[in-house]
């Protein structure tokens, strides 16, 4: 059910309602007017416990209470030009306790103490009645972005229960979560984003979306003359740099994209194990490899001959600036004294730390913001910006990317990589080859994938009847099976971007040693298990540090199965107990009969 402003009432929405390729698409380009990247078009929010107080399956508009400051929170995302929508489950009308006329009753005297929202979308299906809108499924914000005529990605929702982010993330939507006393402790530790309550959720979303406009640091006192940078044709020479890892260079790519925007030549400095990345990425002109040992896991000393080469080499660039990239965890200055000394005038980078002299632009981004906005927010404060038709997703460039490897099979596969350059972020062998085995009992055809050095583990996960791919695709091929699968189950780990590059769901084994809301998969439909109260939170731990690697180890096969299902992602032609042949759930039931109930709103 939902109810856009003036309309009546369509049917409930089913998951079979959900076109499937909306579940790849890149966006449609809404707000594609506005100059800069555009992170969010639309926030849409839970009723119960974050618009109004909680009162049980409540059909009686006087007992309408809003949460503190909603009111000016909301005016403030009008004034912003952000669309809202109420996205709600409502089980009290399958159960029998208020009927339709009073839930909108209800919704009458919200919008007169509130104000008005663009759209209502409702589900009124209690759990067992096999409908696809009802959270944690994603059908109510694949529909609420239908309505308001953007895509999930551009989307924003606020709950303040679990059920309400795990719908925001399968739809590949952001979620912030507002916690109250019937918060559970670990929904609160599992979101990507929380803030204390409305007001300051909604200062969350202001301020994400103004940190990756230029505008905001044009006006800025604080930062430098951009003299010139965002302009093309003059033989603008960009030096970016982002060491570390695969991973770490996939989620830059925004922000390389948004200098290459403003810069007629862009050069990347990047480490040995980010290069196969660098060539991937759209925007990059040149390449330059060199280890930098203030950023290698496993650095060689420093050599004052090859620093000396590296300073020699960075001036032959003769870049009109830089824009060092980094993690929350590095600092930007080593590098920053070697392009001084190479000559170049004008440098940007993220550093909490006293840079001197040494920036030109030193820019401050809090703790938690997703990496590829965190580079975004970079390009911008330094002066760039998204071209006006580029969405800000991940994205490689398609003639990058080889054939997929032969015996692949069609696509749709689901897709297992259960290896990690850092261990503690990988998924246990013994549990990949349970979750392995139980997907391809389900009917699922299985692939297997990982480097030259896990080729023992690839044949032992994949020795249930699963292809195994271990030791037989670089990067680039690697990539290649990943946009033709048709999910993918993987740890924390740099093959969940390169899914997120291509719209392929992810079912996220995240190992808690890194924040989820910075290095989840970014703007792809995502479910995350694991313990996200483990010991090793927050640790940046490469090995476990907790034997038995509990974070993961107790995640069952069955939950994996769920996930996908969660996603809209089922075998071909194997019905079970809650789908039909084609494998989406039946026809929502309207008038399902009254459950016992357990306690609480029922939501």
């Amino acid at each position: 059910m939902f109810t856009p402003r003036g309309a009546g009432n369509p049917p409930a929405v089913r998951q079979d309602q959900v076109e499937p390729d909306q579940r790849r698409s890149a966006g449609v380009n809404a707000g594609a007017d506005r100059s800069g990247p555009v992170l969010f078009d639309a926030v849409l929010l839970d009723r119960d416990g974050t618009l109004v107080e909680d009162v049980p399956f409540n059909g009686d508009p006087e007992k309408v209470r809003p949460v503190p400051g909603a009111r000016v929170a909301l005016d403030r995302l009008r004034a912003a030009g952000l669309r809202l929508a109420v996205v709600t489950n409502q089980s009290g009308l399958a159960r029998g306790f208020f009927s339709e006329a009073q839930m909108r009753a209800v919704h009458a005297r919200v919008e007169a103490l509130l104000g008005s929202f663009d759209a209502w979308l409702v589900c009124p299906h209690d759990d067992g009645d096999g409908c696809g809108c009802r959270k944690p499924l994603p059908g109510l914000v694949w529909a609420a972005a239908r309505e308001l005529g953007t895509t999930p990605a551009r989307c924003v929702v606020v709950g303040d229960i679990g059920r309400d982010v795990s719908a925001a993330l399968a739809a590949g939507a952001s979620g912030v979560l507002v916690p109250t006393p019937v918060t559970r402790p670990e929904e609160v530790a599992a979101a990507p984003q929380v803030a204390v309550d409305l007001p300051a959720a909604v200062d969350l979303i202001l301020s994400r979306q103004a940190a990756v406009d230029p505008a905001r640091y044009r006006e800025s006192s604080s930062t430098v003359s951009v003299g010139g940078a965002g302009r093309s044709g003059r033989g603008r020479t960009v030096l970016v740099v982002r060491s570390d890892s695969a991973g770490d260079v996939l989620v830059t790519g925004p922000g390389i994209r948004a200098v290459a925007a403003g810069a007629d030549r862009v050069v990347l400095l990047c480490g040995p194990r980010g290069r196969a990345a660098a060539q991937l990425l759209p925007g990059v002109d040149e390449i330059i490899e060199h280890p930098l040992p203030w950023i290698e896991a496993t650095p060689d000393p420093v050599d004052p001959t090859t620093m000396r080469a590296l300073t020699d080499r960075l001036a032959a660039v003769d870049a009109d600036e830089a824009v060092i990239f980094t993690s929350f965890h590095q600092s930007p200055l080593p590098l920053a004294l070697l392009l001084r000394m190479a000559g170049v005038p004008r440098i940007a980078a993220i550093s909490d730390d006293y840079p001197g002299s040494l920036l030109d632009i030193r820019h401050r981004v809090p703790v938690g913001i997703p990496e590829p906005e965190r580079a975004l927010s970079l390009a911008a404060a330094a002066g760039y910006a998204l071209a006006y038709d580029d969405e800000p997703t991940l994205r490689l460039r398609p003639d990058a990317l080889p054939p997929p490897p032969a015996g692949l099979g069609d696509p749709g596969y689901v897709l297992l990589h259960p290896g990690s350059a850092a261990q503690a972020r990988g998924c246990p062998p013994e549990l990949a080859e349970r979750i392995a085995s139980t997907l391809v009992t389900a009917g699922h055809r299985v692939v297997v994938t990982g480097g030259p050095d896990e080729t023992e583990l690839t044949a032992r996960v994949a020795a249930a009847g699963a292809v195994d791919l271990g030791g037989r695709t670089e990067l680039a091929e690697l990539a290649a099976v990943v946009a033709r699968a048709g999910a993918l189950v993987v740890g924390n780990t740099g093959p969940a971007h390169l899914a997120a590059a291509f719209g392929t769901p992810v079912v996220s084994l995240f190992a808690p040693t890194v924040p989820f809301g910075q290095w989840g998969p970014w703007r792809v439909p995502t479910v995350r298990l694991g313990d996200a109260t483990a010991a090793c939170r927050d640790t940046r731990a490469a090995r476990c540090p907790v034997p038995g690697h509990p974070c993961l180890s107790g995640v069952r096969p069955q939950q994996v199965l769920d996930a996908l299902r969660l996603l809209g992602v089922r075998p071909a032609g194997r019905p079970d107990a809650r789908t039909g042949t084609d494998g989406r759930p039946p026809p929502a039931r309207a008038g399902t009969a009254p459950v016992g109930v357990a306690g609480g709103s029922g939501r």
